[in-house]
Formats: structure tokens, sequence, C-alpha cells
């Protein structure tokens, strides 16, 4: 009778709960040293962020009851682009030099799993838009404002109600796209892990640390709006690259391995 082999044993996770308000910043300390290590990968990524950005805002003046919708589509996309981001800090943490081919075909041994979870998150891009579209249709009974009239409807003090609840649409959203996402995809990579048990450890992780995943998530929005604010969005150049390897080491601090890895 002929032996089956051996199946390989994934090592078991550990949730840290004890991440500390400073963490945060450390892991963008580690980043920035990956970046000086490998520039040249990290200006290419920055290079996708800002065309990225600029698609943004051509959605913004051409269908504005879509921005938030596609805002949720850029951080989407944005770990999905930063995924060969961290496999540069995953080779460089194992003492191995990182190159751009490496970079950009790292994710070709996870595609069940990138896709599980890659469909989870545009379900909920889609009901986010949605219910966007539902915002607009209670408070604007006359159809859909142009680009001017949303700005205008945003600043508009007569307006707190549509602006306080299109702010709360979308913070559920983008609170249920970050637990979801903020160390599952490196946990994929890391681990070859399934989609379900990456994105239970993310919200595991979130619901363990929420005042550290509360800042972590504000130090995100905070730079990715401060490059934003910059001519043709060129921030983007550094700090697209930047927060990449930082959620890289986000992961490594949220997610501990025991156990080994038995050969098969």
């Amino acid at each position: 009778m002929t032996d089956l082999p051996l199946a390989k044993e994934v090592p078991q996770s550990r949730v840290s709960s004890e991440l500390r308000l400073g963490d945060p910043f450390r892991w963008l300390g580690a980043a920035w040293a990956d970046m000086r290590v490998a520039p040249g990968i990290g200006l290419f990524y920055g290079v996708c962020f800002c065309l990225m950005a600029l698609a943004l805002g051509a959605v913004f003046r051409n269908l504005p009851e879509y921005t938030l919708s596609f805002i949720s589509g850029c951080f989407l996309v944005g770990p999905f682009l930063a995924m060969g981001l961290y496999e540069v800090s995953r080779q460089r943490e194992a003492g191995r030099a990182p190159s751009l081919g490496g970079s950009l075909t790292c994710w070709d041994q996870h595609l069940g799993s990138m896709g599980m979870l890659v469909l989870v998150l545009v379900v909920l891009e889609l009901l986010w838009g949605r219910a966007s579209l539902m915002v607009f249709a209670l408070f604007f009974e006359t159809g859909m404002p142009s680009t001017t009239g949303v700005v205008q409807a945003v600043f508009n003090p007569e307006n707190i109600e549509f602006v306080a609840a299109y702010l709360l649409v979308g913070g559920v959203f983008a609170a249920l796209v970050f637990a979801s996402c903020v160390v599952s995809i490196p946990m994929i990579l890391d681990r070859d892990t399934d989609a379900i048990t990456a994105g239970l450890t993310s919200f595991q992780v979130v619901l363990g640390n929420p005042g550290v995943m509360l800042l972590w998530g504000l130090l995100i929005v905070s730079l990715v709006l401060v490059a934003l604010a910059l001519p043709w969005a060129l921030g983007l150049l550094l700090v697209g690259p930047w927060l990449g390897h930082a959620s890289w080491h986000a992961y490594r601090a949220s997610v501990q391995r025991h156990g080994a890895e038995v050969a098969p």
C-alpha cells in the first residue's frame, strides 16, 4: 500500500492584544528603513498609487455620487498593490535582497485565497455605493447634484443632516473594509492561509486592540489626505509605499506564530 504524503501543517497564529499606542509610529519607522533599501521598487508602486488618485479625481468631477464608493475602492485596491511592498519587507526581514520582479509576482501562488477576499471586499464596496446613492436620493429629491453642487451641499450649514448621514454610512463601511483587511492580505502572503481565517484574524486584531487600530487607521487616512493635497497627488509617491511597508510591520506585530511547518 502506497503511503500518502504528509500534509503541510500550517503554524498556528496568536493575535496580540498587547499593542501599544506608540506601535504605529514604530511601524512607520521600520517602513522608512525598508524604503531606503529598495527606493526604486517603492517609486514604481508610488506611481501606481498616483494614477489611482488621478482616477479618483476624474470620478469626483464626473460622478460625484460615487466618490465615497470609489475612495473605498482605492483603499481596497491599495493593499493589493501594496502586496508587492509587503513582499519587499518580507524578503528584507528574511535577509534576502528584494526585487521588483519578485514583488510583482508574489501573489500568484495565493490566487484562491486572494480571490475569495477580493470577492468579499468588492461586495462591501458595492453595498457602500448603494447606501451612498440612497443617502443622496433621500436628501436630493430633484436628482443628483453636479460636482459643484455636491461641494456646496457639504459646506452648507443647512445640509448638516445630509453630511452627518453620508459620513455615518461611509464610516461604517470604511470600518468594515479596514477591519477585514488590515492584516489579512499580508497574512495570506506570509502564511498562505485561507481568506476566511485571514479575515477573521484581521477582525480579532482590531477588536483586541481598538485604540491602537483606531490610531493606525487615523494615521493612514491623515497621511493619504496630506499626500492627495499636493498637486497631481504627488505625495503618494512617498506616502503610498511608506504605508505599504508599514502595513507589513503592523501585521508582524499583531499576529505571532507558534508551531512549526512540517515539510510534505
